[in-house]
């Protein structure tokens, strides 16, 4: 299987590369667009911050390319962020993929600790991303900015309010957590997604 790793100036790319070595997937990480146009699957994954990583698309004009691509696409935490229609962080206009856009997360009550970082449960999975979950399954979150519930809600986790803990629409899914850091269930999420 022919795995590409779009990159682009993001952090936490060559996690998920070692997450898929041990899943013996040997993937490309490129900016190339012929190399990322003829991959059976892409991963846009990333950690930063919204509008610098969209200049930084725009320039490169990686913004079109990632919402022509037609086959299986994955966006992890950063990399669902910009799939969305815009960001609250850096008032930025993302790539519209999904129709929605990002929040800041905003602190109710003095136990709330923002960014959300840790462990918790995500439910009401609707995607083949989550084939074989039979119940609330525990992944690794890291961000101050969500996606709220919207119509391609995949999966909800509950952090001062439910929010879109995934998305899936289309070729296009996505993940706000760390599927690469979530252990055996965000392994399992890897390779539903080698699946599809």
């Amino acid at each position: 299987m022919d795995v590409a790793i779009i990159k682009y100036n993001a952090g936490n790319i060559r996690s998920v590369d070692y997450a898929l070595r041990r899943l013996g997937v040997e993937a490309t990480i490129t900016d190339d667009k012929e190399r990322l146009l003829a991959a059976d699957k892409v991963i846009f994954p990333g950690v930063g911050e919204a509008e610098t990583t969209m200049l930084h698309l725009e320039a490169n004009s990686m913004d079109q390319f990632i919402k022509d691509l037609k086959q299986p696409v994955l966006g992890i935490c950063l990399g669902m962020q910009l799939m969305c229609s815009s960001s609250e962080e850096g008032d930025t206009h993302c790539l519209g993929i999904f129709d929605v856009p990002v929040k800041r997360f905003v602190s109710l009550r003095h136990e709330d600790k923002v960014p959300h970082m840790g462990w918790n449960t995500i439910s009401n999975c609707k995607s083949r991303l989550f084939d074989g979950f039979n119940s609330d399954e525990f992944v690794y979150f890291v961000h101050s900015y969500y996606v709220p519930l919207c119509d391609d809600t995949a999966a909800v986790t509950d952090y001062i309010h439910p929010f879109s803990a995934a998305l899936h629409k289309d070729n296009f899914y996505a993940t706000q957590f760390h599927p690469e850091k979530s252990g055996s269930t965000g392994e399992q999420i890897l390779k539903n997604f080698l699946a599809l």
